[in-house]
Parts: structure tokens; sequence; C-alpha cells
């Protein structure tokens, strides 16, 4: 090795011992602290590299986009690119009009925010936003926050809690991103006004305390959050809105986690195209990871670990494909994944798929029979590959908010 890497300029190790016995220390010393040198640099930088490409390998395709790059905070933008499933790519957010803001003061004014609060950038700010904070922060609201079309709330690189009060609405609004917050503690509020989208101070009705509500909104992705401990549910999707991806966050300590379809009578629903992906269910979920009403839902390589009454339920005729999940049931009480609200004539009008999904713990998932399992039919930027069941624990490990350290990527 002495030879090969010939850290010092010497020509061979033999070359040490021409000298004196008090030179021939001094130099074997230096030679040896210049080799040590030497290996420990780019062994720790193989090894960097190997573990990178270790990582990559692990992750999902979503993360694999983003996360491998450790100037990731410079180009903050490029997680835009990075969506799949209905939402599609979220380019809209991006292009040289992109306007970055810093959130710096977590207090909240619902009527007249000040500038560096989170709803001043949400509201009051127009156009293409993309909102990030400047340090750790618990965001207590006092009315719901409404979010403007084009934006991004993107909570990397610090802590952020949206929590104790009211929380995240996004109404009647297109091309948003949520990335990278905790929202827990959502209370339910009495009707009142509030600043709303381009600057307009709106009515708002009672809010039940969800921690994520989508009301006629489409084009939505939900990425990264943790949301838990919400007195109605965690999230919902109603009143016409679509085409949104729902993908590596973390849904615990809930009893109502996922609404998709805002009632049996609203028939606009429809038309409502979601995809579930790489999320992880519990622990301590009782129901709806989703509950789906009339739409379409693509539910894939998520984990569910555990639940009371069920996982998957249904009704008003709702299209559901389920694949490649891990389900594992409860020790003690239902094994079933799967619910289905009975219509008048009792008859099974649910267009339930299980494809490839594997069942731990005695769960056991209800098919519809007959007829083709209907497919997400994803255009080429929301096309991804559905991976096999037995990696999903690796697939979701970095699910919720993730961990951040200075010295060092995610």
């Amino acid at each position: 090795m002495g030879v090969a890497l010939n850290p010092i300029g010497l020509d061979a190790p033999s070359k040490l011992f021409f000298t004196s016995k008090g030179d021939n220390l001094k130099r074997k010393e230096q030679y040896c602290y210049s080799v040590l040198i030497f290996q420990f640099f780019f062994s720790n930088k193989f090894s960097f590299a190997k573990q990178s490409k270790i990582n990559g390998l692990k992750m999902n395709v979503i993360d694999r986009c983003w996360r491998p790059n450790p100037k990731w905070m410079r180009h903050r933008s490029q997680l835009a690119t990075c969506s799949v499933g209905y939402a599609g790519k979220m380019i809209n957010n991006i292009g040289n009009d992109l306007i970055y803001y810093k959130v710096t003061d977590s207090s909240d004014d619902p009527i007249n925010p000040k500038p560096n609060t989170l709803r001043y950038g949400t509201s009051i700010i127009q156009g293409k936003v993309w909102i990030t904070f400047q340090k750790d922060m618990i965001i207590t609201l006092e009315k719901p926050l409404l979010i403007s079309s084009f934006t991004t709330i993107d909570g990397r690189g610090v802590n952020v809690d949206i929590a104790n009060n009211a929380c995240l609405m996004i109404f009647k609004a297109t091309n948003i991103i949520i990335h990278n917050i905790r929202v827990h503690h959502c209370k339910p509020q009495a009707p009142g006004i509030v600043m709303g989208p381009k600057g307009k101070v709106i009515p708002l009705g009672h809010v039940d305390g969800d921690a994520i509500r989508l009301v006629t909104a489409s084009k939505i992705w939900i990425d990264h959050n943790t949301l838990y401990d919400c007195q109605d549910g965690l999230l919902d999707v109603t009143r016409g809105s679509t085409d949104v991806t729902i993908s590596n966050n973390w849904f615990k300590n809930q009893d109502k986690v996922m609404l998709l379809g805002h009632d049996d009578g609203y028939v606009r629903d429809k038309n409502m195209k979601v995809t579930v992906v790489y999320n992880h269910f519990g622990p301590n979920c009782n129901q709806r990871m989703p509950r789906i009403r009339h739409g379409y839902a693509h539910v894939a390589n998520n984990l569910y670990q555990g639940w009371l009454q069920y996982a998957i339920g249904g009704s008003m005729e709702p299209s559901l494909k389920s694949e490649a999940n891990l389900f594992v049931a409860p020790t003690i009480g239902n094994k079933e994944v799967t619910w289905r609200k009975k219509n008048d004539t009792n008859e099974d009008r649910w267009d339930f798929h299980s494809v490839r999904d594997i069942f731990e713990n005695e769960a056991s998932f209800t098919i519809t029979r007959g007829g083709s399992v209907k497919k997400p039919n994803y255009s080429k930027e929301q096309n991804f590959k559905v991976v096999d069941a037995k990696f999903v624990r690796s697939l979701i490990r970095s699910s919720g908010v993730l961990r951040y350290n200075k010295n060092s990527i995610y």
C-alpha cells in the first residue's frame, strides 16, 4: 500500500531505513500518519457514496427524486418535480416568477395577518409562493388557514407544528403542496370571518376540527406530514375535490383518519380521483384509511399497523384498487380490512379489489366478485411502479416529518 499511495513522495517504504535511527522513526511516523489520513479520507468518501447509493435504493420513487441530493436546500423547488399519482408533477408551482417567502413570526391574526407570518404568505402574497420557515416553531392558528392556489408550504430543515386550535383548509384552490409539517390537536371552530385567498376576507361556516380539509380543490399534493390527535378527522377530500396525491405521511392516534367524498348525497364526488401511496397508518387508528364515497382511489404500498373497526371502507358505489399494501391485523379484534355500508337492497355495489397485497396476523380482505379491476389509467407524468408488498416496511420507513441534522442530509 505504501508504494501505491506514496503520500509524502517516497519511492518505496524501504527508503525509510537509509537514515539514522532517530530520523528513521520520525519519517516512519510521518509516513504512517499520512497513510492513515489518506485511508480515512478516501474510505469515508467511499463509505458515504456507498451508503448514499444503498439509501437511494431503499427509498421510494418520490424520495429518491430529491433526498440523495446533498444540496437540496439550495434547490428546494426540485421537490415539485417529484410527485406521482393523480396530482401529477407540481411544475405549476415553480418557474422564474416563483416568490420565496420565509416565515419568521409564529403569531396569527385571521383578519389582518402581519408580514412574516404563515397566514400572510398563504393569503396576501399573490402568484407562485414557496413558503419556508426560519426556525423551529409551533403555530397556533386563531381560525382555519385558507391556502391560495400555487402555494407550497415547505417545512424541511426545521420542526414546524400547526397545533392546538384551528388547522388547514384548501378551499376552491389548485396546485398546492403541503410538505413536512406536523398537524395535530385540531379543534372545531365556530363560524366567523377569515382572510382567504387573494387577500379577501370571507365568511367561514362551522369547521369540524380536521387536520387538513380539501373543499372543491384540485391538483393537491400532501407529502411527508405527521398528522394525529384531532377532534374530527386527519384528512378530508370533499365537495368535488380531485387529482390528489397523499404520500409519505404518518397517520396515528386517531379515530377517523381519512375521508374521500363529502357525503352519500354529494354525487359530484363521482369524478374524484385520489392516490394514497407510501403512507404509514398507525398505531392506534380506528377506521377510514380511507373511507371512500362515489369516486375512485388507488391505494398502494402503504403499511397498515392494525385497526379497530376497519381499515378501508366505502359507500355509494366507490371504486378502489388496493395494490401491494401490507395489512397487519390487530392482535385482538376485527381482522377484516374492509367495511361496506349496505344499501336498501343489501347489494354489494362497491368495487373493491385487492391486488398483490400481503396480509399478516390473519388479516383478510373481502373483494368484489366478478368484473375487472379498474386501473388508475395514469398519464405518463402520473405513473409510477408499484413495488412488491414485501418491501413496504422499507418504503415507508421515513414516512411523516423527516428528521434533519444540519451536518448531514435526511
